[in-house]
Protein backbone atom coordinates (compact mmCIF):
# COMPACT_ATOMS: atom_id res chain seq x y z
CA UNK A 1 0.00 0.00 0.00
CA UNK A 2 3.29 2.60 1.33
CA UNK A 3 4.61 2.31 -2.59
CA UNK A 4 1.13 2.74 -3.95
CA UNK A 5 0.37 5.95 -2.02
CA UNK A 6 4.05 7.35 -3.04
CA UNK A 7 2.97 6.87 -6.41
CA UNK A 8 -0.53 8.51 -6.21
CA UNK A 9 2.02 11.48 -4.48
CA UNK A 10 4.53 11.73 -7.02
CA UNK A 11 1.92 11.99 -9.92
CA UNK A 12 0.27 14.73 -7.90
CA UNK A 13 3.05 16.69 -7.21
CA UNK A 14 4.28 16.21 -10.70
CA UNK A 15 0.62 17.73 -11.89
CA UNK A 16 0.84 20.53 -9.54
CA UNK A 17 4.79 21.76 -10.42
CA UNK A 18 3.19 21.11 -14.60
CA UNK A 19 0.22 23.57 -13.59
CA UNK A 20 2.38 26.16 -12.03
CA UNK A 21 5.33 26.21 -15.10
CA UNK A 22 2.30 26.05 -16.80
CA UNK A 23 0.77 29.35 -15.20
CA UNK A 24 4.76 30.78 -15.26
CA UNK A 25 4.73 30.80 -19.37
CA UNK A 26 1.61 32.95 -19.83
CA UNK A 27 3.16 36.25 -20.66
CA UNK A 28 1.68 39.75 -19.63
CA UNK A 29 -1.36 39.50 -22.77
CA UNK A 30 -1.60 36.01 -22.12
CA UNK A 31 -2.53 36.87 -18.40
CA UNK A 32 -4.57 40.02 -19.29
CA UNK A 33 -6.59 37.63 -21.94
CA UNK A 34 -7.76 35.43 -19.31
CA UNK A 35 -9.02 38.02 -17.28
CA UNK A 36 -12.89 39.13 -17.52
CA UNK A 37 -11.66 42.48 -16.05
CA UNK A 38 -9.13 43.56 -19.17
CA UNK A 39 -10.89 42.30 -22.15
CA UNK A 40 -10.97 46.53 -23.05
CA UNK A 41 -6.93 46.95 -21.97
CA UNK A 42 -6.47 43.74 -24.78
CA UNK A 43 -9.13 45.17 -26.96
CA UNK A 44 -7.15 48.56 -26.68
CA UNK A 45 -3.35 46.70 -26.93
CA UNK A 46 -4.59 45.09 -30.30
CA UNK A 47 -5.76 48.49 -31.53
CA UNK A 48 -2.25 49.90 -30.71
CA UNK A 49 -0.21 47.47 -32.58
CA UNK A 50 1.26 46.49 -29.02
CA UNK A 51 0.47 42.84 -28.91
CA UNK A 52 4.39 41.58 -30.03
CA UNK A 53 5.76 44.08 -27.96
CA UNK A 54 4.03 43.30 -24.92
CA UNK A 55 4.49 39.10 -25.64
CA UNK A 56 8.56 40.17 -26.17
CA UNK A 57 11.17 38.99 -23.46
CA UNK A 58 10.87 41.88 -21.32
CA UNK A 59 10.50 41.72 -18.28
CA UNK A 60 7.75 44.40 -17.58
CA UNK A 61 5.69 45.79 -14.80
CA UNK A 62 2.37 46.44 -16.33
CA UNK A 63 0.25 49.02 -14.56
CA UNK A 64 -3.30 47.20 -15.76
CA UNK A 65 -6.37 49.16 -15.98
CA UNK A 66 -10.03 47.49 -15.40
CA UNK A 67 -12.48 47.61 -17.94
CA UNK A 68 -14.12 50.20 -15.15
CA UNK A 69 -11.24 52.35 -15.35
CA UNK A 70 -11.66 52.64 -19.08
CA UNK A 71 -15.61 53.11 -19.08
CA UNK A 72 -14.74 56.07 -16.64
CA UNK A 73 -12.81 58.16 -19.21
CA UNK A 74 -15.04 61.13 -20.40
CA UNK A 75 -17.56 60.49 -22.86
CA UNK A 76 -16.15 59.32 -26.18
CA UNK A 77 -13.01 59.17 -25.55
CA UNK A 78 -12.48 55.29 -25.12
CA UNK A 79 -14.19 55.30 -28.75
CA UNK A 80 -12.27 57.93 -30.02
CA UNK A 81 -8.85 56.39 -29.05
CA UNK A 82 -9.60 53.10 -30.63
CA UNK A 83 -9.97 54.66 -33.88
CA UNK A 84 -7.07 53.69 -36.19
CA UNK A 85 -6.25 56.96 -36.92
CA UNK A 86 -5.32 57.41 -33.06
CA UNK A 87 -2.97 54.24 -32.71
CA UNK A 88 -0.19 56.22 -31.79
CA UNK A 89 -2.09 58.06 -29.25
CA UNK A 90 -3.19 54.88 -27.75
CA UNK A 91 0.00 53.36 -27.82
CA UNK A 92 1.52 56.05 -25.95
CA UNK A 93 -0.98 55.68 -22.76
CA UNK A 94 -0.70 52.19 -22.74
CA UNK A 95 2.64 52.24 -22.76
CA UNK A 96 2.57 54.87 -20.25
CA UNK A 97 1.22 52.04 -17.77
CA UNK A 98 4.52 49.88 -18.20
CA UNK A 99 7.35 50.40 -16.56
CA UNK A 100 11.06 48.55 -17.85
CA UNK A 101 12.09 45.74 -15.56
CA UNK A 102 9.93 43.30 -13.24
CA UNK A 103 8.82 45.06 -10.07
CA UNK A 104 6.41 43.15 -7.81
CA UNK A 105 4.66 44.83 -4.52
CA UNK A 106 7.52 44.32 -2.33
CA UNK A 107 9.76 46.29 -4.07
CA UNK A 108 7.91 48.88 -5.65
CA UNK A 109 7.27 49.33 -1.50
CA UNK A 110 10.93 49.39 -1.00
CA UNK A 111 11.34 52.17 -3.78
CA UNK A 112 8.96 54.01 -1.83
CA UNK A 113 10.59 53.61 1.46
CA UNK A 114 14.15 54.56 -0.16
CA UNK A 115 12.42 57.26 -1.65
CA UNK A 116 10.89 58.76 1.81
CA UNK A 117 7.55 58.36 0.72
CA UNK A 118 7.75 58.70 -2.98
CA UNK A 119 9.32 56.20 -5.91
CA UNK A 120 9.56 57.97 -9.28
CA UNK A 121 9.04 55.28 -11.67
CA UNK A 122 9.97 56.09 -15.41
CA UNK A 123 7.47 54.58 -18.11
CA UNK A 124 8.48 53.13 -21.26
CA UNK A 125 6.50 55.50 -22.93
CA UNK A 126 9.41 58.29 -21.10
CA UNK A 127 7.08 59.66 -18.59
CA UNK A 128 6.94 59.50 -15.18
CA UNK A 129 4.74 58.07 -12.43
CA UNK A 130 4.85 58.72 -8.38
CA UNK A 131 3.97 55.82 -6.09
CA UNK A 132 3.53 56.26 -2.79
CA UNK A 133 1.64 54.32 0.07
CA UNK A 134 -2.20 55.81 1.04
CA UNK A 135 -4.53 54.11 3.36
CA UNK A 136 -1.95 50.89 3.02
CA UNK A 137 -2.64 51.09 -0.94
CA UNK A 138 -0.30 51.78 -3.15
CA UNK A 139 -0.99 54.94 -5.04
CA UNK A 140 0.21 56.20 -8.53
CA UNK A 141 -0.04 59.77 -9.53
CA UNK A 142 0.35 60.26 -13.24
CA UNK A 143 1.59 63.57 -14.77
CA UNK A 144 -1.75 65.05 -15.26
CA UNK A 145 -2.06 64.39 -10.90
CA UNK A 146 -4.48 61.70 -11.87
CA UNK A 147 -4.75 59.20 -9.13
CA UNK A 148 -5.13 55.59 -9.61
CA UNK A 149 -5.15 52.80 -6.90
CA UNK A 150 -3.16 49.15 -6.90
CA UNK A 151 -6.12 47.06 -6.19
CA UNK A 152 -4.31 43.52 -6.90
CA UNK A 153 -0.33 43.19 -7.37
CA UNK A 154 1.79 40.21 -8.47
CA UNK A 155 -0.15 38.46 -11.61
CA UNK A 156 2.86 36.47 -12.60
CA UNK A 157 3.85 36.13 -15.84
CA UNK A 158 6.64 34.58 -17.80
CA UNK A 159 7.88 37.92 -19.05
CA UNK A 160 6.67 40.23 -15.88
CA UNK A 161 4.72 41.27 -13.77
CA UNK A 162 0.95 42.76 -13.91
CA UNK A 163 -0.45 44.94 -10.99
CA UNK A 164 -4.02 46.08 -11.29
CA UNK A 165 -5.23 49.57 -11.10
CA UNK A 166 -8.41 51.15 -10.84
CA UNK A 167 -7.78 54.59 -13.02
CA UNK A 168 -6.44 55.02 -16.79
CA UNK A 169 -3.16 56.86 -16.21
CA UNK A 170 -2.46 59.85 -18.43
CA UNK A 171 0.79 61.33 -19.38
CA UNK A 172 1.35 64.93 -20.36
CA UNK A 173 -0.14 66.27 -23.46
Amino acid sequence: MKPFRNAVLFVAAALLSMNAMAQTEKDVVDVASGSKDHTTLVTAIKAADLVTTLKGKGPFTVFAPTNTAFTNLPGGTLDNLLKPANKSMLAGILTYHVVAGEMNEKAILAEIKKGGGKAVLTTVAGGKLTAAVVSDKVVLTDEKGGKSTVSATNLEASNGVIHVVDKVLMPKD
